[in-house]
């Protein structure tokens, strides 16, 4: 006997997911032909992106992050009035709206951060390794405070001749900034009111000579962190002290198979929000390394390193509902989404790519 329509209806599966918007960083120096900050949708439901249109023009705009508490996308790049570097604020919209900028305070800023009170956003300036926080007024616009350069060098000549901080990530009120260039693991405390260090000299902490720490990601219980290491391709991961700001290192596992000798640098690094899996992507190899973590100790065990569907992956981000791997690729000038088991960890097949110049860095949006 035929069932009712009703029934079936009933008993087909229901999802009321709806689209999920994202912004994407890009270079405008590349063979993309970027013009700025690009927007686009993710729907978790089919995998698919929506059209990707520009949100505004800008130069460089490498790396988003957003304000914790209002509609503001802050970004780094360079202007006419900040040719080494500025920070941009824009407010969230379709397009996005400019509101401000200013001086990064140092050369070709790579990575930027706002603290959980938004009233500080710290940039990490690559070619000269300056560290720079800036205070946040009431409105969320930029106001330069401090900048330091650690002076120092590492062990690989080409790479390591000088600083380069590469990352800025806030825990409360600590900042800690991987440095490629050094080998180390800079940490200052950070006075909220003024976005000045409470001391002048940074904690450090070291990787192995000529590793090249260049992002970390921490997990959800905060008890340990990981260092993606662009040089010599592994992950290091540590237990953290949030009292202290201090790290202990555990060991480092490799991000590429055992034996591979195809030329390659890390790239991105980020946790599961389910704290049982760690990400890393590979540039040359052009793969995504997944580990399992243990919950307890905090050391990782390799599951695979999968393809990641294009060609530099030079930034990923992992979907809220943890489904879903998004993953930018810097020479192939698309995005493509990885199917992500959240009980295995493990990736599937990249789902069909869409077209977007240049991409470094995807940012989902609030709704």
């Amino acid at each position: 006997m035929t069932k009712p329509a009703f029934i079936l209806l009933a008993l087909a599966p229901l999802s009321f997911a709806a689209p999920l918007p994202i912004a994407i960083g890009t270079n405008t120096g590349g063979s993309g032909k970027s013009e700025g900050i690009y927007l686009s949708t993710f729907d978790p439901d089919s995998g698919a992106f929506g059209e990707v249109k520009l949100g505004a023009k800008y130069t460089s705009p490498g790396f988003l992050t957003l304000h914790p508490g209002k509609p503001l996308l802050y970004s780094v790049g360079r202007s006419e009035a900040n040719p080494m570097g500025s920070v941009a604020v824009f407010k969230l919209g379709d397009p996005l709206e400019f509101l401000a900028e200013a001086s990064s305070s140092g050369n070709n800023p790579c990575h930027l951060a706002v603290d959980d009170g938004g009233t500080v956003l710290a940039v990490a300036n690559y070619s000269d390794g300056t560290t720079s926080t800036l205070s946040l007024d009431s409105d969320g616009i930029p106001k330069p405070a401090f900048s330091k350069k650690i002076e120092g060098k590492g062990s690989n000549p080409s790479r390591q001749e000088g600083p380069h901080a590469h990352g800025v990530y806030f825990r409360g009120k600590t900042l800690h900034v991987p440095d490629l260039g050094l080998d180390k693991v800079l940490t200052w405390s950070i006075e909220p009111k003024t976005a000045k260090p409470e001391k002048e000299d940074p904690a450090t902490w070291s990787s192995a000579p000529g590793a090249g720490p260049r992002h970390m990601a921490f997990s959800p219980d905060g008890r340990h962190a990981y260092v993606v290491n662009e040089l010599d391709n592994t992950v290091t991961a540590c237990t953290y002290d949030s009292k202290e700001g201090s790290f202990t290192t555990l060991h480092s596992v490799p991000t590429l198979p055992a034996g591979e000798a195809i030329r390659n640098t890390t790239a991105e690094i980020a946790v599961h929000p389910n704290g049982k899996f760690v990400y890393a992507s590979n540039r040359g190899h052009d793969s995504i390394a997944v580990f399992s973590r243990d919950t307890a100790s905090g050391k990782l065990t390799s599951v695979e390193i999968t393809p990641c569907g294009g060609k530099i992956p030079r930034h990923f981000a992992i979907s809220p509902d943890g489904k879903w791997l998004l993953c930018a690729h810097q020479d192939t000038n698309t995005l493509a989404a990885l199917p992500l088991d959240p009980a295995t960890g493990k990736l599937g097949e990249a789902k069909a790519p869409v077209s977007c110049p240049n991409p470094i860095c995807i940012l989902f949006l609030p709704k």
